[in-house]
């Protein structure tokens, strides 16, 4: 068996969609099980459509998430290159000059206009045009045409096109690994155009051309190419190399949230989640839309998200390694039907990629996030790496993204500037003032001051004055954070110290005993 070769070959013409990036995926996990090659092509043939930016776009998304190609633009040359399709223009030519000359495509000089005419006619007539088997024999190519008046329109300059010539009523078979056996009559096909007047191939022709001479064993596309498939086939059989044609593979759909329909930047926006891997600016419009590496999803969590859009695992897991995915990954398992994209699911993917994260490294990386957001200056305790572990350690299960733990653990860094109005206004009493000047007394000259030590001495105060716990444990948590709720009170009130819980403490009684007397 030859050496298994894929490739993803995406177009120029603007941001990767996600959609895209499964592709992408699919093909490297199916090459590396194999001990394949995985190619990046750029297939830019339709130039009115490229868009400045989209080809970078492409390789740096790729490089992010972690499915880099053997060979390929941006990855290094391999034995094929080039892989950027407008540098092959000398390779197409003789490929279709071929099957006109073998019968098995035309020369079409109709112009544009012409065609345009032809189309509102027939739907004005409530019937839709086709340039096939039937209406060729009409209209004006080499097939109508004098093999003289041919040539004479040739050498006189007249643009034209070169079309396949799709055979009349004729069965034929595409063998897909995921869907199996697929029949197409060539009655529901048309004769494509292969060869442009402006001298591009197009990704019919180029595509076949490039998988052919670049070896590569498998296609593995999106399911919008399945009716291509049956042409491509034919291609394959009239350029004399159907003994090596690849097998193919035509992924399901990415649907919306509630199935209904192919997922689209629109439902992104509409429902706040992103359908790129990075941020896009439109270079046209100015429009900037999100990408997963900007809201700070961890690029291994992000390729566990989508690998499982459409694949069953052999098992049960759900949190794979790139690695794991390699050894599990399978095309059997790939799913006909289309896959529902769950935004929540993937917020999902991600906590469980920080909770399997060392705190030693997420410490790491929010010391320069703390530094920067707060302005604390260097050699401060709370960058140093124990202090940065104890506020990861306590904040691991609330957070799904490492952007959260400086949001949502801000009072572990700096003091409150303002309390839970909601909380204070319920639960403050007259006397209590005096309670927590107690507690702010005796913290002051602990020595030992634990977690457990701290709620011991908290809870023998209360007693001492007639108070039980339930009654301001909750306005505790809201000197010292502000907040109603957060992360367990005393293994906080132990990281922040006693020197910093009284200072909160002294500070707090200036502000909450006003706002409960100002509401009251």
């Amino acid at each position: 068996m030859s050496k298994v070769r894929v490739r993803f070959a995406p177009s120029p013409t603007g941001p990767l969609h996600i959609g895209g990036v499964r592709t992408a995926l699919y093909n490297y996990l199916f090459a590396k099980k194999h001990g394949g090659d995985f190619i990046l092509r750029i297939e830019d043939t339709d130039q009115n459509r490229f868009v400045p930016g989209a080809e970078d776009y492409i390789i740096e998304s790729l490089k992010w998430a972690g499915i880099c190609p053997n060979e390929g633009v941006g990855f290094g040359d391999g034995p094929h290159k080039p892989y950027r399709q407008s540098e092959r223009m000398a390779i197409y030519r003789q490929y279709a000059e071929k099957l006109v000359d073998e019968g098995n495509a035309y020369y079409a000089f109709d112009t544009e206009e012409e065609l345009d005419i032809l189309r509102k006619k027939l739907e004005a007539e409530k019937s839709a045009f086709s340039y096939n088997s039937t209406t060729r024999k009409h209209l004006v190519n080499s097939i109508t045409l004098s093999d003289e008046e041919v040539e004479r329109r040739i050498q006189a300059g007249d643009s034209f096109v070169i079309r396949i010539k799709i055979p009349e009523n004729e069965t034929v078979l595409v063998h897909d690994l995921i869907r199996g056996e697929v029949s197409v009559n060539t009655s529901q096909l048309d004769d494509k155009v292969l060869f442009k007047s402006d001298g591009m191939p197009t990704y019919h022709l180029a595509n076949v051309v490039d998988d052919y001479l670049m070896k590569i064993t498998h296609v593995i596309r999106g399911e919008e190419w399945l009716p291509s498939a049956p042409l491509h086939v034919l291609l394959y059989r009239y350029l004399g190399w159907e003994e090596v044609m690849p097998k193919f593979s035509h992924l399901p759909l990415l649907l919306k949230p509630d199935g209904n329909g192919k997922l689209s930047k629109r439902d992104g926006d509409r429902l706040g989640f992103p359908v790129f891997p990075l941020n896009w600016k439109d270079p046209q419009t100015g429009e900037l839309s999100s990408g997963y590496r900007e809201r700070d999803y961890i690029p291994a969590a992000f390729v566990n998200m989508i690998a499982l859009l459409g694949w069953h695992p052999s098992g049960d897991q759900e949190i794979f390694t790139m690695d794991e995915l390699i050894q599990d990954f399978s095309l059997e398992r790939v799913s006909k039907s289309g896959a529902k994209f769950d935004p929540d699911k993937t917020k999902w993917f991600n906590e469980q990629y920080l909770r399997r994260t060392s705190h030693r490294e997420l410490a790491v990386q929010l010391m320069s996030i703390a530094q920067d957001k707060y302005q604390i200056p260097s050699g401060d305790r709370r960058l140093t790496g124990d202090y940065l572990e104890k506020v990861v350690a306590l904040l691991i299960e609330r957070v799904q993204f490492e952007s959260e733990f400086s949001d949502k653990g801000s009072y572990l860094f700096v003091e409150p500037t303002s309390y839970d109005e909601a909380v204070v206004t319920k639960k403050w009493k007259a006397g209590f003032e005096d309670f927590f000047q107690k507690v702010m007394q005796e913290y002051g000259s602990m020595t030992s001051f634990t977690a457990a030590d701290a709620e011991a001495k908290f809870k023998e105060i209360a007693a001492a004055m007639n108070l039980k716990p339930g009654e301001v444990l909750q306005l505790f948590r809201v000197i010292v954070s502000g907040a109603g709720a957060g992360v367990e009170l005393f293994p906080m009130v132990e990281l922040l110290g006693n020197e910093e819980i009284c200072n909160r403490i002294e500070k707090s009684l200036l502000v909450i005993p006003q706002m409960a007397t100002a509401k009251s």
